[in-house]
């Protein structure tokens, strides 16, 4: 039996597999404010009600920058107290399964890859667009994480330098000018009742087709899935968004433009989860 765990900003999901099964999940809200410390409490939680299930494995993505060489969180932008934590070791000694962990836009990407809108598609690119931003690169059948494990990380590009200031420090990431945190800190609308504005959407996609241009144009992927929350507004976002990479891409590439949303909806990081419990560090 394998344990999933998906911690993002704003929702935090576990789910046991058998074999390739789903069987059991769970989502919870995320409290932000209640930090490492309340996360790890629900997952203690959630491991005590199903202890009539034996997990021997257990994979995770976190929402943030993850060394995966030394299977350690690095950082969490959106929720303090996770600086360098041991994650799959708490999950190790709560469960006794062996844990292993990624960021969550690269458990994304390897759930999409293996299981959903993304299967035979390499290379591939996912990016989720939720509280925040993140990619993951998926080829030849592993996922592409850089010299040190910062890969992907697409929401931290900088698209208009002269923008407000992003959580990172920088100015005018994706992250800061797309996602789902700032945008309704920006417009005091959740992410969800601005995607029904058709005006919004327009303007909006400018700045999204600003950062997968870069996507497209350094990778040249053969598909780019996106995932997260934003992601559910479905056509009213992709049809103005390709329309509009179209537009910025330059005249002479030939590069496919192939956008289409996340097959899994909210499950992609936990089948990611699956399939990197299966793969292990190694």
């Amino acid at each position: 039996m394998i344990l999933a765990i998906d911690i993002g900003g704003t929702k935090f999901s576990m789910a046991a597999f058998d074999g390739g099964r789903m069987v059991r999940r769970e989502s919870r809200a995320t409290d932000a404010a209640g930090g490492r410390a309340w996360m790890l409490e629900q997952i203690r939680d959630v491991a005590r009600s199903w202890r009539d299930l034996a997990f021997d494995r257990c994979g995770i993505g976190f929402g943030g920058p993850v060394d995966f060489a030394r299977q350690r969180v690095v950082l969490s932008t959106h929720v303090g107290g996770w600086r360098d934590f041991d994650l799959p070791g708490f999950v190790r000694d709560l469960t006794g399964a062996q844990a292993v962990m990624d960021n969550d836009a690269n458990a994304g990407g390897l759930g999409e890859a293996e299981y959903g809108a993304g299967k035979g598609c390499s290379p591939l690119f996912y990016m989720t667009l939720s509280t925040g931003i993140g990619g993951g690169i998926y080829a030849d059948g592993r996922v592409w994480r850089g010299a040190d494990s910062y890969a992907g990380e697409i929401g931290h590009l900088t698209i208009r330098p002269d923008g407000p200031e992003c959580l990172c420090g920088a100015r005018g990431c994706l992250e800061r000018m797309c996602c789902g945190l700032w945008l309704e800190r920006d417009y005091g609308k959740p992410a969800k009742e601005l995607m029904q504005d058709a005006a919004f959407v327009d303007r909006y996609v400018v700045d999204l087709a600003l950062g997968l241009k870069a996507a497209i144009m350094l990778l040249n992927p053969r598909r780019i899935v996106i995932g997260g929350g934003i992601s559910k507004a479905g056509d009213r976002l992709f049809v103005p968004l390709v329309a509009e990479l179209r537009r910025q891409i330059t005249t002479w590439s030939a590069a496919r433009i192939d956008v289409v949303p996340a097959a899994l909806g909210d499950d992609s990081v936990l089948y990611g989860a699956l399939a990197l419990a299966k793969r292990g560090v190694g």
